[in-house]
């Protein structure tokens, strides 16, 4: 018998909330296999209702109410702390209360990771959590690039953990086997880069966790030297943004309907999970319309499936 899974979802959460919520769960319910999904949609009752029936969502789906909402603009610890009945602070509640199996948003992303980082426990042995990114392989497979923008300054020892992180997260959610670790750096020599990469290589060349194959340059990004590639959270925004824009001007020029292209855009892969927490968080970007919610519950679904906090901490224990 299949395993139930309980995801919650931020409903009030990102510029198009809550309609584009609303249709995303609709795709999710008519586009998928899914009986043994059970959905907790947190926010207004009273604008959610009429919404639930125009989109056709079943009565399964069960509304939470939560009344507030945590702006953009707002301090995340401060709003947390005052606005209690919050979609997002309701969310973490059961989250941390084991009533829900994993939480997602794609709302205010400083009260998400406080959130995260407040209500649910850092696995024993993570020194920091990480998000990482999909990055689309000219092979027509998938990358991953960490940390993104969580952790700007790093010493060698995030980096190593990173690169853990990321080989189970590979191994597990994009079923890449004895995924490649790769660090990002300005050369391919052992010995080249700033201070932090020269002390971050021999602790991944020393990592028999990982299957570490040196450093990887700009330039080996979209080609299959590296599965998983490390970098600090600074830099790694920076690709990530850099990336991003490669869709809007394909589709500026009129080329976004290439293949290859088309893999850029951000609906496909929903959201970012933050790793090297005790329960699947999934945040998703402020612009997320129908098809990134869809998706994001598909990467709420696999994590819970393969019990990849679980094996993270188990991996983590032994280190």
């Amino acid at each position: 018998m299949p395993m139930q899974i309980k995801i919650g979802i931020d409903m009030m959460g990102g510029d198009f909330a809550p309609l584009e919520a609303v249709k995303g769960l609709s795709k999710f319910y008519f586009d998928d296999i899914n009986g043994n999904v059970t959905v907790f949609a947190f926010g207004d009752e009273a604008i959610l209702k009429p919404l639930f029936v125009e989109h056709n969502i079943p009565d399964s789906v069960r509304i939470i109410h939560a009344p507030e909402i945590i702006g953009y603009h707002e301090s995340p610890t401060r709003a947390l702390k005052e606005k209690t009945k919050s979609s997002i602070a309701v969310g973490f509640y059961m989250l941390s209360e084991g009533k829900i199996d994993a939480f997602m948003s794609a709302g205010n992303t400083g009260a998400m990771l406080v959130g995260t980082m407040y209500s649910i426990k850092t696995i024993e042995g993570v020194l920091r959590p990480t998000i990482p990114t999909i990055i689309p392989k000219l092979n027509g497979g998938n990358g991953l690039l960490l940390d993104v923008g969580l952790n700007a300054d790093c010493k060698p020892e995030h980096l190593n953990q990173f690169a853990l992180l990321g080989s189970m997260y590979s191994q597990h959610i994009l079923s890449i086997n004895d995924p490649k670790i790769g660090l990002i750096n300005v050369g391919e020599e052992e010995g080249k880069g700033n201070n932090l990469s020269q002390a971050t290589y021999p602790l991944l060349k020393e990592n028999t966790q990982i299957n570490f194959v040196g450093n990887v340059e700009g330039r080996d990004l979209f080609n299959d030297k590296a599965d998983v590639m490390v970098c600090d959270g600074f830099t790694g925004n920076i690709i990530l943004k850099l990336a991003e824009s490669f869709y809007d001007i394909a589709k500026s020029r009129g080329v976004h309907e290439d293949p290859y292209f088309k893999r850029f855009h951000y609906e496909d892969y929903g959201g970012t999970p933050v790793l090297g927490v005790s329960k699947p968080v999934i945040i998703g970007h402020g612009i997320s319309t129908a098809v990134a919610f869809q998706n994001m519950m598909h990467i709420a679904i696999q994590m819970v499936e393969t019990d990849l906090c679980n094996k993270i901490q188990s991996s983590f224990s032994t280190l």
